[in-house]
C-alpha cells in the first residue's frame, strides 16, 4: 500500500478510511471518530503503534514500565511533577489486570458468536429521522456513507419480542430480509403488513442479516410524518355510529344485535356469573367478524382454561396470545398488552381494528381498564373496538352485554339479562326507534322480574 498524506485521507470516504485501517490491522478503528482514525492510520504507517487506538494490554504494559522506574526515582512525564502514588498502585496490579481483560474479551466473543444463534441482530441500529433524535452508529460516522447505503423496501413482519422483520419477497422469506429493531418498531408503531423503506447496514460479524438504518417511509407517506402526528390517546374521539350487523339465525347473536347493539370504536363487556356462557358468546362474535374483509380481528386469551385455547385455535382465527389461568396477572397483562398496542397503529392509521379479549378478570385492575379504554372511534378516521369477557363491568364501557347463568342452564336462549345490558347512545347505532324498542323490552323485562 502506498502511503497517504493527511490531505489525501481526510478527502477519503469513511468508507475507505475503515478498509485502510483493517489492511493495517489497526485494532478498534470503527470506535474512532474520523480524525483520531486518521491520525491513527498516518501513526501506523510512519511505523508506530497508534495511541487512539490503545488496548487495554498497551496500557497495563505502559503502567508496569512506569512502575518498575519509580524505584530509581521520579518519572518523566511531560511535566515537573512526580507521578502519584495512587498510579503506581495501579501499574502493580498491571499483570492480572490484562489477564482478566483477555479473558473478559475472550467471553464476550463466545457470547456474540451464540447469541448469532438465537438473534440474528444483536446489536441494532436506532432509527433516524434528523436533528435531535436517536441515531445509529453508522450514522454518526458522517455523511459519506450516505452515498454507499442500499435503499430496500418490503413488507413488515413482526416477532413475538417486539422485533421484526422486512420481507423483500413477501410474503416469503430470503436471506436478503433486512432486521428491524423493536426499538424502530416501537417508534414507528408499525405493524404486521406494513410496506416500509429505508437504507440498510450489511450484517456485522455477529449478526446473520442486515439492518434497517432508519425508516423513510411507512405506506408510501414519510415517517417523519406519521411519528410527528398526534398521539393515539390524544386523538378526537366519538361516539360509535356505525352498527355492526350480524344478519345471523343465532339466538344469542340476533338478541344482542337488536337489544345491545354495539358498532365501530365501541368498548363491550360480556358479564356474568360461572357458566353463564360468556367464553361461548365470544366465540360466536368471533365466528360473525371474521368474515368481515375491512375489519382486522385479533384475539387474546388471558387467564382461561387450557382447554379452551385449544378450542380456540380451532376456530376461524388463532389467538394471537394465549396463557392459561396458571399465569401470573403481569404475564396476563403482558399478552393483551401486545395485541391491543398493534390494534391502536391499525385504528391510528385509519383502519378498523376489533379486538376480542377473553378474559380481564386474571389481569390487573388498571391494565384491565386501560386495554378497554383503548377502544374508540376516531373521528374522521379509523376505529377501535374492543370486546371482552369480565365477571363484572369495569366501568366506562358503551356497551354492556349481560348475561344470565340461570337462563343458560337450562338452555333458555338468549340468555341476555336485559336489565343489567345497556347501550349508551343506541340511537346512533339503530336510529331513535330502534332505542325506543330496546326501552320497551327492557320495561316488560323489568316488570316481569318485579311480577
Amino acid at each position: 500500500m502506498s502511503v497517504l498524506d493527511r490531505a489525501a485521507l481526510e478527502e477519503s470516504p469513511l468508507a475507505d478510511l475503515h478498509t485502510i485501517a483493517s489492511e493495517l490491522s489497526i485494532d478498534s478503528y470503527r470506535r474512532l471518530r474520523r480524525g483520531d482514525l486518521i491520525d491513527a492510520i498516518i501513526e501506523r504507517q510512519s511505523g508506530g503503534e497508534p495511541g487512539a487506538a490503545e488496548e487495554p494490554e498497551q496500557a497495563a504494559d505502559a503502567e508496569e514500565t512506569l512502575t518498575a522506574a519509580a524505584d530509581a526515582g521520579p518519572v518523566e512525564t511531560g511535566s515537573d511533577e512526580e507521578q502519584p502514588p495512587a498510579r503506581k498502585r495501579r501499574g502493580r496490579r498491571g499483570g492480572r489486570g490484562r489477564t482478566a481483560a483477555r479473558e473478559e474479551s475472550q467471553a464476550e466473543e463466545s457470547e456474540e458468536a451464540a447469541q448469532a444463534v438465537a438473534e440474528p441482530a444483536s446489536e441494532q441500529p436506532e432509527i433516524v429521522f434528523g436533528e435531535g433524535e436517536a441515531v445509529s452508529e453508522d450514522a454518526l460516522a458522517g455523511e459519506e456513507e450516505r452515498d454507499d447505503e442500499q435503499i430496500v423496501d418490503g413488507v413488515v413482519e413482526l416477532l413475538t419480542n417486539g422485533s421484526g422483520f422486512l420481507r423483500v419477497d413477501a410474503p416469503e422469506q430470503s436471506d436478503n430480509d433486512v432486521y428491524i429493531s423493536a426499538a424502530q418498531v416501537k417508534r414507528c408503531e408499525l405493524v404486521s403488513g406494513d410496506r416500509v423503506s429505508g437504507p440498510r447496514r450489511a450484517p456485522r460479524r455477529s449478526e446473520r442479516f442486515a439492518s434497517l438504518i432508519r425508516i423513510d417511509t411507512i405506506n408510501g407517506r414519510p415517517a417523519a410524518e406519521l411519528i410527528s402526528g398526534t398521539r393515539f390517546e390524544d386523538l378526537p374521539a366519538a361516539f360509535p355510529d356505525q352498527h355492526f350487523t350480524f344478519g345471523s339465525e343465532d339466538p344469542t347473536l340476533a338478541a344482542i344485535e337488536s337489544l345491545t347493539p354495539f358498532g365501530r370504536g365501541s368498548r363491550v363487556t360480556i358479564t356474568g356469573g360461572p357458566r353463564a356462557g360468556k367464553t361461548e358468546a365470544l366465540r360466536r362474535l368471533a365466528s360473525v367478524l371474521a368474515g368481515w374483509d375491512e375489519l382486522q380481528l385479533s384475539i387474546v386469551l388471558a387467564g382461561v382454561r387450557p382447554e379452551e385455547i385449544s378450542e380456540w385455535g380451532q376456530g376461524p382465527i388463532a389467538p394471537q396470545g394465549a396463557v392459561s389461568f396458571a399465569a401470573s396477572s403481569d404475564a396476563q397483562d403482558h399478552a393483551v398488552e401486545l395485541v391491543i398496542d398493534q390494534a391502536r397503529r391499525i385504528a391510528a392509521r385509519g383502519a378498523h381494528a376489533v379486538v376480542l379479549v377473553d378474559t380481564l378478570d386474571g389481569m390487573h385492575p388498571h391494565a384491565a381498564r386501560k386495554a378497554l379504554a383503548a377502544a374508540r372511534r376516531i373521528a374522521d378516521g379509523g376505529s377501535l373496538t374492543v370486546i371482552a369477557t369480565a365477571s363484572q363491568p369495569l366501568g366506562g364501557e358503551t356497551t354492556v352485554i349481560a348475561l344470565d347463568p340461570a337462563l343458560t342452564s337450562t338452555g333458555r336462549f338468549p340468555a341476555l339479562d336485559l336489565i343489567a345490558s345497556g347501550t349508551i347512545r343506541p340511537d346512533l347505532l339503530v336510529g331513535d326507534a330502534g332505542a325506543e324498542a330496546i326501552t320497551t323490552a327492557r320495561r316488560e323485562a323489568l316488570a316481569r322480574s318485579t311480577a
